[in-house]
């Protein structure tokens, strides 16, 4: 098999800074992840986007106009409107795997991402919408990816049944939204305790890593 990878990264931080202190927790796990596919198998086909630094533009009145507008009636200003969305789509529709790495902001997912996907899932591109399904009109057009969720966050006790299970709006978002990106598989990675710099950081940490690795090695057998 083809591992055709789209990697995104969310963080406003950068992986590398001259205060190792505000380095992208994110970033460097998501690093780690794509170094060890690299070291257990090729990589066919690799795109990399940091949206947390070259974030796509938010959509606008014009791009829902242009989106409802039928392909052989859109004017020239409503092709380009769409262009860059036409290119997210187009990048994600190519993969197999995605790999988006993000931080927890405000408990959800940062501006830049949901940018992202606001570009992507649209109508009769990745998903399409049939009130004849009753309740559930909308049916993703896109299937068979594989999904590496990677988050780091300042607080712990998020997953389920944890302390703070009901704060989370970053992984569930993602998993929900993810429906419409064609995912059927989805890994999940994560490190906690940032705010709190003890000793559960630097093992959440490097648990984070070692997850990291145990994915790839995971996966890795069904791509040979």
């Amino acid at each position: 098999m083809m591992s055709k990878i789209l990697h995104i990264d969310a963080s406003v931080r950068a992986a590398i800074n001259a205060n190792p202190n505000h380095n992208s927790i994110s970033k460097n796990i998501a690093s780690r992840l794509i170094n060890s596919w690299k070291q257990q198998l090729p990589i066919h086909e690799y795109i990399y986007r940091d949206v947390g630094m070259n974030p796509p533009p938010f959509i606008n009145q014009d791009w829902i106009d242009a989106v409802f507008t039928p392909d052989n009636k859109r004017t020239e200003a409503q092709r380009d409107v769409l262009s860059i969305s036409d290119q997210l789509i187009a990048e994600v529709s190519s993969s197999d795997i995605l790999v988006i790495s993000s931080p927890m902001y405000n408990y959800g997912m940062p501006a830049q991402l949901k940018a992202w996907f606001d570009q992507i899932i649209r109508i009769n591109k990745t998903f399409d919408f049939d009130l004849a399904r009753g309740d559930f009109p909308l049916q993703p057009l896109l299937a068979a990816k594989i999904l590496i969720i990677i988050t780091s966050s300042g607080e712990f006790g998020f997953e389920k049944d944890g302390i703070r299970h009901d704060m989370s709006h970053l992984v569930p978002h993602i998993r929900t939204l993810s429906k419409y990106l064609g995912v059927e598989k989805i890994y999940e990675i994560t490190s906690e305790y940032q705010e709190f710099g003890d000793h559960r950081h630097i093992e959440s940490l490097e648990n984070a890593f070692q997850k990291a690795e145990e994915v790839v090695s995971k996966l890795a057998d069904s791509f040979r």
